[in-house]
């Protein structure tokens, strides 16, 4: 064999390699169903909160515990333990992309975004003069 051979196999390999290790990184979206049958595994989840639930939540006693009820599009719910502070204004997101873990009968979350609705949603006016900045 050649040595321009032996190299191309060795790059070949090298990109082989870095290709598997970055599909490790990829993340998904999954819904409260697909994520309790991938039990254990990390997971992203997209819901709202269920304001019909309680969610608890006591700065004095313990401001590094979060408990809320969470709902996904299909309308599955799922209990959602957080070890940190609570978001603020997490009530008044539109959604919640939720990382983390199904851990028996509870999603354990490791990091919380809130998912904001647009300020210029339902104000024309408002839209209209974003669009007149930014073309000035």
């Amino acid at each position: 064999m050649k040595k321009l051979h032996i190299v191309l196999l060795v790059m070949i390999a090298a990109a082989i390699v870095v290709l598997i290790s970055y599909t490790g990184d990829l993340t998904t979206y999954e819904t409260i169903a697909s994520a309790k049958q991938k039990e254990g595994k990390f997971v992203n989840l997209i819901a709202k909160l269920d304001k019909e639930k309680p969610l608890e939540y006591d700065a004095v006693k313990n401001p590094n515990y979060l408990s809320f009820t969470a709902i996904d599009t299909l309308g599955h719910s799922i209990k959602v333990i957080y070890h940190s502070n609570k978001p603020t204004d997490m009530e008044k997101s539109e959604r919640l992309v939720l990382k983390g873990k199904v851990q028996g009968d509870h999603f354990e979350c490791k990091d919380i975004l809130l998912k904001c609705p647009s300020k210029y949603k339902d104000d024309p006016k408002a839209m209209q003069n974003n669009l007149q900045a930014s073309n000035n």
